[in-house]
């Protein structure tokens, strides 16, 4: 079974920077697709950003630029890079993960975490 653990939510102020990890376990394939989506209370999941194990990523129009995700494979750790960070940033970040490939709709993972909160104030 597949677990994801993720970590380094806080509140920042508009225009701060914050990384978050995730750790995983459990992967029984040796290429997988992993990543980041975020969601506010009674929203839509959005995806955020998604790498595969050849390092190719994906990332959501809004936050091109800003954010970077990068992945530590010894260590099974997923990083999210976050700066100039704006209130709409404000959700809950879950880390996916999927075997194999990305699936065409890269933000949509087989296996999530409990999520790590986010939060941007001005």
């Amino acid at each position: 079974e597949v677990q994801l653990a993720e970590s380094g939510g806080d509140s920042v102020q508009v225009g701060g920077s914050l990384r978050v990890s995730c750790e995983m376990s459990g992967m029984t394939y040796s290429t997988y697709c992993w990543g980041w989506f975020r969601q506010v209370s009674g929203g839509e999941r959005e995806g955020v950003a998604a790498i595969d194990s050849d390092g190719r990523v994906n990332y959501a129009d809004s936050v091109k630029g800003r954010f970077t995700i990068s992945q530590d494979n010894a260590r099974n750790t997923l990083y999210l890079e976050m700066s100039l960070l704006k209130p709409e940033d404000t959700a809950m970040y879950f880390c996916g993960a999927e075997g194999l490939w990305c699936r065409s709709q890269w933000w949509d993972f087989g296996y999530w975490g409990q999520g790590t909160q986010v939060t941007v104030s001005s």
